[in-house]
């Protein structure tokens, strides 16, 4: 099976952060290999094996003349630099497989944690245009909004515009729940599909059945369904939009 693109793209990445700890450390053991043979006096493989076994180091000069000092003092720095590269590709590595991963789930739990503590906020389930455009409204007041978006681009652009938001799926019980609709005054279906603002409304009265509900529709016939199953409000956007219009003449 082949490799998504991005799973592709998050390995390079990764191959390019541990390029240059990699490099350095590579070079540490060349650069100590190299020292061993040329002040030491031995062959390659006895030099890699001091780099291994820094004691061997001590019993060789105990059976050598030599520049003992000099060599034991070459081993100390060539070590000491090998265990700060190999600090260094290993913090790189962590970082890069599982950094943004973390950070991602922190800023979850922030935003649970802000969520629990509200009461009396609008919950604004879809952030396409609509959606986008009554948080905005709702957000220059004083009352809080929290967005359930499911899609992963316009979620993270309701984070980006300030709002608490959900990554989730709004016609599903432990979505509404989390966003805390059993203390919340308003829930939107804002979403772009009549049927799933429906549900909404259907789940959301079940759950706070003295929540405010505004549903979008998409024509008049689904005003009726939409203030049978519970909702107080419907939004027909092409209706306000034809109602502004004339308005303005």
């Amino acid at each position: 099976m082949e490799r998504s693109d991005s799973s592709a793209d998050t390995d390079r990445s990764l191959l390019r952060q541990l390029l240059k700890p990699v490099l350095a450390f590579v070079g540490l053991v060349v650069a100590g290999v190299a020292g061993f043979v040329t002040f030491g006096g031995v062959g390659v493989v006895n030099a890699l094996f001091w780099l291994l076994d820094p004691t061997s180091i001590e019993l060789h000069f105990q059976s050598h003349d030599g520049p003992a000092r000099l060599v034991k003092g070459y081993a100390i720095v060539v070590l000491t630099g090998l265990v700060v590269a190999g600090l260094w590709t290993g913090e790189t590595a962590l970082s890069a497989a599982f950094g943004g991963q973390i950070q991602t789930e922190l800023t979850r739990m922030q935003i649970a944690q802000r969520i629990k503590e509200l009461d009396d906020h609008v919950v604004v389930c879809g952030y396409g245009t609509f959606g986008q455009t009554v948080a905005e409204q709702i957000d220059d007041t004083d009352t809080r909004v929290v967005v359930i978006e499911q899609q992963m681009e316009q979620y993270e652009r309701a984070l980006d515009d300030g709002h608490l938001a959900l990554e989730a799926d709004a016609s599903r019980e432990d979505a509404l729940t989390d966003a805390g609709v059993k203390r919340a005054d308003t829930v939107i279906g804002a979403i772009d599909d009549t049927n799933a603002n429906i549900q909404i409304a259907v789940l959301a009265s079940q759950l706070a059945p003295t929540v405010h509900l505004i549903v979008r529709a998409g024509d008049r016939q689904d005003e009726t369904v939409a203030r049978r199953v519970g909702a107080d409000e419907v939004i027909i956007p092409e209706v306000v939009s034809g109602k502004q219009v004339c308005e303005r003449l």
